[in-house]
Formats: C-alpha cells, sequence, structure tokens
C-alpha cells in the first residue's frame, strides 16, 4: 500500500487472546464505510495475536494475497505465510450469490477467515473490508476480530472520484496516494482532469508543444508540470491492481486555453494567447470551423485511448461560453464519434446534451437538472455529480479556508444525506450509472491540501454508492465516521474535524 501506515502493532505480549477467552464481540456494531447489505454475527473472536498462514490455489489472486499478507503484517505486527492449509482462505465461487462481479462474503469464525466471491475483483472488495476490520481493531487496541459473516455488493457499479490535476498539478506519487484512500472505500473510478486553461497534463506525441508550453504554469503561477505516457500508464496500471479504472478527460471546446497558448493554429485569428494563471472561466475556445482542430483532436483522444484499458473517454463540454451555441452542437456532433471510433463509451458534462447523444453516451449531471433529463430522453445514461451536494471543492462552512462556495456550502451531512435516484424528477435508477465526486483544485496545491477537502466527506459519497439508500442514514453513518476519525489520524490523513461528528480518540 502507499498510505504510508502509521498503526501501532498489535502485541500478542499485551494484547493475548485466545478463541476460549469470553469477550464481548457483535460483528453488526464495526465501523464499516460503506456499510455492507448483510452483516451477521456469531459473537466469538478471531485471534490476531499469532501467526497465520493464506491458502491461495489461484494465480490471479498472488497479488492480492501478497497485498493482504503485507498489510495485516503491518497491523498486527505478525507475519502471513502461505499454505496449503491455512486460516486465512480465498476462494473463488460460482454460486447465484456471486452473480455481480464485484459480490462478495467475509466469513469470520474463531479459527479461520474466507474470503469469497467469483471475480478477483470481488475477493479485493472483501479485502478491503477486512483491512477495515483489522484497522478499527488497531485503533481500538483489541488482538481479535469479531466473529460472522458479511455478504455484499454495490448498489451501483459506477463510483467515482475526480480529481482535477490541471489547475494544479499533482505529482504521480500524490495521485498514488489518492488513489490508496479511494481503494480503502471501494470507490472503482478515478477521472482525471487532465486539461484545462491553466494547464495541459498528458504528454501527446504528435502535439509536443502542449506539454512544452501547455504544461508550464498553473493557477498562481507556479512552474506546473505534465504526465509523460509512462507516467500516465504508471498511474493507469496502479489504479488497475486496485481495481479502480483511471477515466481521462480532455476539456473542450471551452477550457482550453493551454492548448490555444501551445499551438496558434487551433486559434481562428492563427495567433498564439498567452498563458493563464487565474481562476476565471469561458473566455477559451477552440476554432470550430478549422480542419486542424479535428486533427488535433483525434490525435489527442487516439494517443490517450491507446494507453487506457478502460471503458471512458470523457470530453468534457462544460461552460463553453466563447462558442456559439450553433458552433458547440456542430463540434460535440463531431467530437463524440471520434471517441466511438477508437472503442470507447463517450462521456461529458452535462451540456453536450445539446449534442446528437446515443444510447451509449454518458452525461455527467454538475449543473442542470434538465441536461440530464434531456439527455435521459435521447437515450443517454446520467452520472450524478451536483455541484451543490458532491463537488469536493465546495467550502464546508463560512469559515473552513479551503474550497469555493459558488454552489454552496457542503458540510458533511450535506455532502452524505442525499440519494441520487431521487435528487431530479424524472431520473430514476435504470437512468443512472453512478455517482462521481469531483475535487477541482483552484485553491489546492498539495497532499495536504487534497486530503482537507476530500476527507471526511470521500468516505461519504462512497456509501451512497455503494450502500442500498433503504439502509443508510445519517445518525447511524455519522457514529461510524467518528470511529474513521482515528484510522485517518493513523494513516496521517489531513481530514477536517467536523463539528457535525463526534471523532474517536486513539486509546
Amino acid at each position: 500500500m502507499n498510505l504510508k501506515l502509521s498503526f501501532f502493532p498489535i502485541l500478542g505480549a499485551l494484547f493475548f487472546v485466545s478463541c476460549d477467552t469470553p469477550i464481548e464481540t457483535d460483528l453488526t456494531t464495526s465501523a464499516l464505510i460503506p456499510l455492507p447489505q448483510e452483516i451477521s454475527a456469531t459473537n466469538q473472536v478471531f485471534p490476531l495475536n499469532q501467526n497465520h498462514q493464506l491458502v491461495n490455489n489461484e494465480a490471479t489472486l498472488t497479488a492480492i494475497g501478497e497485498a493482504l499478507s503485507s498489510s495485516w503484517e503491518t497491523l498486527t505486527s505478525f507475519p502471513v505465510s502461505t499454505s496449503y492449509q491455512g486460516s486465512i482462505q480465498l476462494q473463488f465461487s460460482e454460486e447465484e450469490q456471486f452473480y455481480h462481479p464485484e459480490a462478495y462474503q467475509l466469513e469470520i469464525t474463531p479459527k479461520k477467515i474466507y474470503l469469497r466471491g467469483s471475480t478477483p475483483e470481488s475477493i479485493y472488495r472483501a479485502w478491503k473490508t477486512l483491512e477495515q476490520l483489522l484497522m478499527l481493531a488497531n485503533v481500538n487496541n483489541q488482538a481479535y476480530l469479531p466473529t460472522g459473516m458479511i455478504t455484499d455488493s454495490p448498489d451501483y457499479h459506477y463510483r467515482s472520484a475526480m480529481l482535477d490535476v490541471a489547475r494544479h498539478f499533482f505529482s504521480v506519487e500524490e495521485v498514488k496516494r489518492y488513489i490508496d484512500q479511494l481503494a480503502l472505500y471501494k470507490i472503482n473510478y478515478l477521472h482525471l482532469h487532465l486539461s484545462d486553461d491553466q494547464g495541459w497534463r498528458i504528454e501527446i506525441k504528435s502535439w509536443p508543444k502542449l506539454t512544452e508550453i501547455g504544461g508550464s504554469t498553473e493557477v498562481g503561477g507556479a512552474s506546473g508540470g505534465f504526465y509523460t505516457q509512462e507516467d500516465y500508464q504508471d498511474l493507469v496500471a496502479y489504479a488497475a491492481e486496485r481495481y479502480i479504472t483511471i477515466v481521462p478527460e480532455i476539456d473542450m471546446p471551452g477550457h482550453t486555453n493551454a492548448a490555444l497558448a501551445s499551438y496558434p493554429e487551433l486559434n481562428c485569428n492563427n495567433k498564439a494567447t498567452e498563458l493563464y494563471e487565474g481562476m476565471e472561466v469561458g473566455f477559451s475556445t477552440l476554432c470550430v470551423d478549422k480542419a486542424v482542430t479535428y486533427q488535433f483532436i483525434d490525435d489527442v483522444i487516439r494517443e490517450i485511448i491507446a494507453m487506457t484499458p478502460g471503458p471512458y473517454f470523457h470530453i468534457g463540454g462544460d461552460e463553453s461560453h466563447a462558442t456559439p451555441k450553433e458552433d458547440y452542437i456542430v463540434f460535440i456532433n463531431k467530437v463524440l464519434p471520434m471517441v466511438e471510433k477508437y472503442g470507447k463509451i463517450p462521456m461529458g458534462w452535462d451540456e453536450i446534451q445539446l449534442g446528437e447523444i446515443t444510447e451509449s453516451t454518458v452525461v455527467q449531471y454538475w449543473a442542470e437538472a434538465e441536461n440530464a433529463l434531456i439527455a435521459k430522453q435521447k437515450g443517454g445514461k446520467v452520472l450524478i455529480s451536483p455541484a451543490s451536494y458532491a463537488y469536493l471543492d465546495m467550502q464546508y462552512d463560512s469559515l473552513t479556508p479551503l474550497g469555493l462556495h459558488w454552489a454552496g456550502y457542503v458540510n458533511v451531512k450535506k455532502g452524505y444525506d442525499w440519494t441520487a435516484e431521487k435528487l431530479v424528477d424524472g431520473i430514476v435508477k435504470e437512468d443512472i450509472v453512478g455517482i462521481e465526486a469531483p475535487l477541482w483544485s483552484e485553491t489546492i496545491t498539495n497532499t495536504e491540501d487534497l486530503e482537507y477537502l476530500a476527507f471526511p466527506r470521500l468516505p461519504g459519497y462512497a456509501e451512497i454508492g455503494w450502500t442500498k439508500p433503504e439502509k443508510r442514514n445519517w445518525e447511524d453513518y455519522r457514529k461510524r465516521l467518528g470511529e474513521h476519525g482515528a484510522i485517518l489520524e493513523k494513516l496521517d490523513i489531513n481530514f477536517y474535524r467536523s463539528t457535525l461528528v463526534e471523532w474517536k480518540k486513539l486509546k
């Protein structure tokens, strides 16, 4: 893991427990996030203060087994060795309950732990639940796990976070750290906003000045940065190892000043614009009448898609105020088929419904409910990302120093206490692919800032995407989130300590 674990190991000499020790436990009260669909307790314990052995007869689960063993030893101080007859078993199952590729079962008995599912991804989700239980035991100084059964699967297959690396650049290592944090809460997509007025962050070999010039600055005038194609492929692979799919976004035809400053021919007057270091939006546009514009876009899409195994490519499309409406529609109608030509599902912000979207198009609802409804009527699917509920860059309140508040303040309760399929009249669950929590980076410059805005709201969005609405309520979640305060602290995550939550104190 890359979370810089700082947990104190559970020392068997200090906290001895055996299977016969009468300890009061209840797996159903464990502070798991997201809340699993079904939990039953047998009110016994599985000891952590001794060596254990891992049974894994599947080559496709080797990496998961290695991650489990490494983290287990970090959290308990006791190693996990490999054996054909061990106490921790990874098992594939073809039972009907594992119909979903992420459906899993975690069974904990006094002598064995079973992680079951039908795919490596499902076993990984079981492992993340087990890892949370280990972390909770650690912060509570408990040398045991409560026993019982967890049977679980996600409500939505698409549960995403977005990171804006264009306004401020984040290094490969910083993004990897965020990926590890997303994986802990079963988020399975990371949308990377790779270009904007303030910076172009991905190497395009056929258009090298995009990073040479366009990648040289950011909001506030710092030196910016960019990902080489090797960097990007490294991030894609790192995320995939954690069963997170990268969704690349190149925003167009607006939010394109970095490209316009790099190549004058993309401007209608053939003159390069000045590099931009501010925060205002809506002033830039590609020249939609030029053939070179579409050659440029085709090259960019082609090169990025060649490095992106995931199914989606995001074309942006928001806040193109400098593009006449008629030109905008022409542009969208030309670009959407380019994405499909290279075998990907096109995505875009909700304004793209103005174009001829198809049944395969995903429209990301962020501002205008009417756009989402029109997209549905045209046969498209909707990704739910309402700015007034789900934008991680909104301030918690008027006193928090980072973030903006143009969409209102979003405290921890407001960020959690909503339901995707009840947000817009006329948009029902069948219309929705999932939810996403975007984090725009105008006001943040480093990992510490990023984490302050993402946590503790991010776990709530993970639960909205995973757990069925009827099982969720704020009071129960607030208590579980409070327990995670100790986990976040030990992981050295810089989270905002909302007064709406009673945060657990470390023992």
